[in-house]
């Protein structure tokens, strides 16, 4: 019987990164709102607030009724020291996710909405 011996994948080059795939993604689909969100999700985890909020208006502008987009877009301008900016985001998709019936999303926008206020 021969010895198991693991197999090993060599790469010429890194594997991509999800913030790569995405963008890979994006160029063929560029009003994908849904691909919008993760980009500006990755940028927002890496810690590049400007990047994620550029994102996050690209998807609220494919899609205005994305109320999740609103949440995260704030958080991310409350964490990078814009409660302003927050606040004013989050009263639009309060706004956009009670239209929309979604009353989940609304309870959220509402919650993080008093938290900063």
């Amino acid at each position: 019987m021969l010895p198991l011996v693991p197999r090993c994948r060599r790469y010429d080059t890194p594997p991509m990164s999800r913030l790569d795939k995405l963008l890979k993604i994006l160029a063929a689909e560029p009003g994908d709102a849904f691909t919008l969100y993760g980009i500006a999700q990755e940028y927002s985890k890496a810690g590049d607030a400007a990047r994620a909020v550029e994102f996050y208006d690209r998807c609220l502008a494919a899609n205005p009724a994305y109320c999740y987009a609103y949440y995260h877009k704030a958080k991310t301008q409350a964490d990078a020291g814009d409660p302003n900016g927050a606040t004013a985001t989050l009263r639009s998709g309060l706004e956009v996710a009670k239209h929309a019936g979604d009353a989940k999303a609304a309870g959220e926008i509402a919650a993080l909405l008093d938290s900063l206020t």
